[in-house]
C-alpha cells in the first residue's frame, strides 16, 4: 500500500519551456517554480536569486513608524525598556537581536524571559507581575507574544507601563490596548509584504526602521553600523518557527545561512560544534540540529540558558552552555519519546478511524514543555490533528499540531467555553483548560472535524513535481534544482517520479534496528542509489515500479555523487 495520495502537479510544457529559454534553466526547473505558484520569468529570477535588496521599507509595516518614534522619544528622555520575550528559538533570537542592537545605540535594556512551567503561555498575568516586580520599566516591549493578552496589557497600562507589541501570531478582538501593535497580521500598507514574517524576521525589521531613520537624523554611530550580522539569528528563529519560506522570509533565511557558515558569534560556534553541524548549512541542519538544543532550554527549564548562549563573548563559557543545552536535549528526547510511546500505543489500540478524526489525549505529570513535539509525531503517524496536554493540578496545559484543511486556532474558538487559554496558528495551537473539559473537548473538535475532513483527506498528499528519466539525473541537473534551497514552508523539498523501474540488485538494510534501506534502481540501461529511510515496516518495491523521491548530491569522502531519498512507491501499473 502506498503511503500518500499521489498528486502530479499539471505538467505545464509550453510555459514551462518558455521560462526555460527566458532564464537560461531547464524546464525541470521552470516546472517546479511553476508549482510553487510563481509564474512569470522576473519572479521566478528572484526567487532562485534571492537579493537583500529586495527587501521591502520596513516603514511600510503598521505601527511600525508609531514604534519607531516611542522608542526614539524613550532613549531621549532616558526611560527605562525591558524585552519580555518568548522562550521558543524564535522568540530568544528575535529578544537577542533587539537587545544586542537597541543597547549599541544607547538604549537602556533589559530582558526577560518567562519560564514555561511556573508562568505559562505568552504574556500572562502572573510573567509580566514578576517581570515589573524584577525591572520596573517604563516601557516594556512584548516580543514574540502579546497579541492577545488583552487584560494583561490593561494591566500594565493601569501601572503606568507602555506595552509596545512586536509579534506575528493571531490578533483578538478586541485588539489588546497595547501602545503599538506591530503585527504581520495587521493590514499592511500598500498591500501584501510582511505578510509571513515571525517575530526575528520583525525584529529585524525594526531594527532596520531604527537605524534608518538613526541614518537620516545623525544618530552617533547609525552610518556604520550592520545589521547583517544579525541574519544569522534570523536565519535560525525563521527555520525554527515554521513560517513559509517564500518572499521576504526567503531572502533573510537566505542571506542568513550563508552568514551562519561564517558566523563569529562565538555561541553559535560552540552550537554548531556540540551539534557536529559543519558547512554546507541547510534548513535541516537549522531545523534539526540546531535550534532543538536552543529550544531544549525552554522547553524544559528557562530559556535563559539559550540567550546566555547567543550573547556569550567568552569561548570556554559558550562551550559550557552549549553542552548543557546539549543535555537538555538529549534528556528532552527520553522525556518525548516515552510520552510518544504512551500515545501512540494507547490511540493504535482503539482508534476508530472513521470516527476519531482528532486526537485530543491527556496524561497526569506529561511535560508540557514536549507535548507539542510529541504532538507532531503522533500526526505523522496517525495523520489526523492532534491536541496533548498535561499537567499536574487543576489547570492542565499543552499543544496541538494539524493538517492540511483544519484550521486549529479557528477550531479552539469554537471550544472557548470549555478552555482557559489558548491560541496560535491553523496548523499549531497552545491551550489551557481544566482536566474534567477533555471528554468535552474531544468531541467537540470531532464534531468540527466531522464537517471539515472528509476520508480523502486523513491520507496525506504527495505533491510530485515531475516525471524524469534516470539518466536526466546528472550532478549538473540535481546542483540546479538546488537553487529552490533553501526549502520548507510553501516551498517544499522537490518531489521527482521516475516511472517503470526495476531493482537491480537486492536491497542492503542498515542502522541500529536495520530500520533503512539501500535500492539500487534501474530502467534497464542507468542504475541510480535510493535510500529509503525509516521503512522498515515496509517491504521493498517489487517488479516494476514507479518511485516518487528527492534528489540530492551525496559527499562521501571528496567524490560527489546523485542519490535519490526514496518517499513512496507504487506498482506501474497503478494509475494517479
Amino acid at each position: 500500500m502506498r503511503r500518500y495520495r499521489w498528486s502530479l502537479f499539471p505538467q505545464r510544457m509550453d510555459e514551462a519551456l518558455e521560462a526555460a529559454e527566458a532564464l537560461g534553466i531547464s524546464t525541470t526547473l521552470a516546472q517546479c517554480l511553476l508549482n510553487r505558484g510563481i509564474e512569470q520569468p522576473d519572479a521566478m529570477s528572484s526567487f532562485i536569486s534571492p537579493s537583500l535588496k529586495r527587501l521591502a521599507d520596513p516603514f511600510r509595516i503598521v505601527d511600525m513608524e508609531l514604534m519607531v518614534d516611542l522608542l526614539l522619544k524613550a532613549r531621549e528622555n532616558g526611560e527605562s525598556l525591558v524585552i519580555f520575550g518568548d522562550y521558543d528559538a524564535d522568540g530568544v533570537t528575535a529578544t537577542t537581536l533587539l537587545l544586542e542592537s537597541l543597547t549599541a545605540f544607547g538604549w537602556k535594556v533589559n530582558y526577560y524571559l518567562p519560564h514555561r512551567l511556573d508562568e505559562g503561555y505568552g504574556l500572562s498575568l502572573d510573567s509580566v507581575k514578576n517581570c515589573v516586580h524584577q525591572f520596573n520599566p517604563d516601557i516594556l516591549l512584548a516580543v514574540d507574544c502579546g497579541s492577545t493578552a488583552v487584560d494583561t496589557i490593561k494591566w500594565l497600562k493601569d501601572q503606568g507601563i507602555s506595552t509596545l507589541v512586536l509579534d506575528h501570531h493571531q490578533i483578538s478582538i478586541p485588539k489588546p490596548p497595547a501602545t503599538a501593535l506591530v503585527n504581520p497580521l495587521s493590514q499592511i500598507k500598500n498591500n501584501g509584504h510582511d505578510t509571513e514574517l515571525c517575530s526575528v524576521g520583525l525584529a529585524f525589521k525594526l531594527a532596520h526602521a531604527i537605524l534608518k531613520r538613526g541614518r537620516q537624523t545623525g544618530m552617533p554611530g547609525a552610518y556604520h553600523y550592520d545589521i547583517r550580522k544579525f541574519l544569522d539569528l534570523v536565519a535560525i528563529g525563521t527555520i525554527a518557527d515554521l513560517v513559509p519560506l517564500t518572499g521576504e522570509n526567503r531572502i533573510l533565511v537566505n542571506a542568513g545561512l550563508a552568514r551562519l557558515e561564517k558566523t563569529r558569534r562565538t555561541g553559535l560556534l560552540a552550537l554548531k560544534k556540540v551539534a557536529a553541524v559543519s558547512n554546507p548549512i541547510g534548513s535541516f541542519e537549522v531545523g534539526f540540529q540546531l535550534a532543538p538544543r536552543l529550544n531544549a532550554a525552554g522547553r524544559l527549564q528557562s530559556a535563559t540558558k539559550a540567550l546566555e548562549l547567543l550573547t556569550a563573548e567568552d569561548t570556554k563559557t559558550a562551550e559550557i552552555i552549549a553542552l548543557d543545552l546539549d543535555a537538555q536535549n538529549r534528556e528532552r528526547r527520553k522525556i518525548e519519546d516515552n510520552i510518544a510511546h504512551q500515545v501512540i500505543e494507547s490511540v493504535r489500540s482503539r482508534l476508530k478511524k472513521h470516527k476519531d478524526l482528532v486526537i485530543v489525549e491527556g496524561g497526569l505529570y506529561w511535560h508540557i514543555g514536549v507535548v507539542g513535539i510529541v504532538a507532531a509525531r503522533v500526526v505523522r503517524e496517525f495523520y489526523r490533528p492532534v491536541i496533548l496536554v498535561g499537567g499536574d493540578t487543576n489547570e492542565w496545559r499543552g499543544s496541538g499540531r494539524s493538517i492540511d484543511g483544519f484550521d486549529l486556532a479557528d477550531a479552539l474558538r469554537h471550544c472557548n467555553d470549555l478552555l482557559i487559554q489558548h491560541g496560535g496558528h491553523a496548523m499549531a495551537a497552545g491551550l489551557s483548560l481544566h482536566p474534567d473539559n477533555l471528554p468535552a473537548l474531544r468531541r467537540r473538535l470531532n464534531n468540527l472535524a466531522a464537517q471539515k475532513l472528509p476520508p480523502d483527506k486523513l491520507r496525506p498528499i504527495l505533491n510530485i513535481d515531475a516525471e524524469i528519466s534516470l539518466p536526466e539525473l546528472t550532478l549538473d541537473a540535481v546542483e540546479e534544482l538546488n537553487l529552490l534551497n533553501p526549502t520548507g514552508q510553501h516551498n517544499p523539498t522537490i518531489q521527482l517520479v521516475v516511472k517503470n523501474v526495476s531493482l537491480q540488485r537486492p536491497p542492503e538494510f542498515f542502522g541500529k534496528q536495520k530500520q533503512h534501506s539501500r535500492l539500487w534502481i534501474t530502467d534497464g540501461s542507468t542504475t541510480q542509489e535510493a535510500i529509503a529511510w525509516r521503512m522498515s515496516g515496509r517491504k521493498p518495491p517489487s517488479g516494476r515500479f514507479d518511485l516518487a523521491f528527492s534528489p540530492k548530491i551525496n559527499n562521501f569522502k571528496g567524490k560527489q555523487t546523485v542519490q535519490l531519498q526514496a518517499t513512496d512507491w507504487q506498482n506501474s501499473m497503478t494509475t494517479h
